[in-house]
Order: C-alpha cells, then structure tokens, then sequence
C-alpha cells in the first residue's frame, strides 16, 4: 500500500507571479502549478481583458491539478483569481497589464 501521507508532504510546484496594472501598481500573485509560465511571458503586456481570460484558464488548470493530486480543489487558485479580478475591475478591458516576472 503507498504511503498516502508521502503524497500529501510532496511540495506543490507553486509560481508567484508579478504583475504591473495599467495605473503602475503592482501586484504579485500566487499559482499552485508552474502553468502560468506557460500561458504568459514575463516582460509581456496583455490586454487587462486577455490577462484575466488567461489567468481563469490558468487557475481551472492549476486547481484540477491540486484535484487530481490531492482528491480536493485548491482554495488559493480560487482566491487568486479573486484578487485577480478585483484588480482588473478598475481598468477597461483594453488598458495594458504587463507580466513583471515569476518567482519559485
């Protein structure tokens, strides 16, 4: 039999990620799988409306994972996406947000 507990202390190959809003504030967020990397770019600018499109697709992604590997979804994906969009709400859809960089 595995040892379930071994599963659980296996780390989770996490991302913060940082962000520049349109106004010049910045923002880092958190992911709970490295596929953010592969969606954005760090140094890239993205259309506040595509920022958040990719980042749900992202964070569904991300939060399946957790699902997958843990048997339960991820709280911080969704909070995430949360924060994501609260901050997006203060631009127009076509403001720039620009991907700073990714931290591990």
């Amino acid at each position: 039999m595995p040892d379930i507990l071994a599963i659980y202390r296996r780390p989770v190959p996490e991302v913060l990620f940082d962000v520049r809003w349109p106004d010049g504030s910045t923002q880092s967020f958190y992911s709970p799988s490295l596929i953010v990397e592969d969606y954005f770019r760090a140094g890239r600018t993205y259309p506040v409306a595509e920022f958040v499109d990719t980042s749900r697709t992202c964070m569904r992604i991300a939060d399946q994972r957790v699902r997958r590997k843990y048997g339960f979804g991820c709280a911080e994906s969704v909070a995430t996406m949360a924060g994501i969009e609260r901050a997006a709400a203060r631009f127009a859809d076509t403001d720039e947000v620009t991907l700073e960089a990714f931290r591990r």
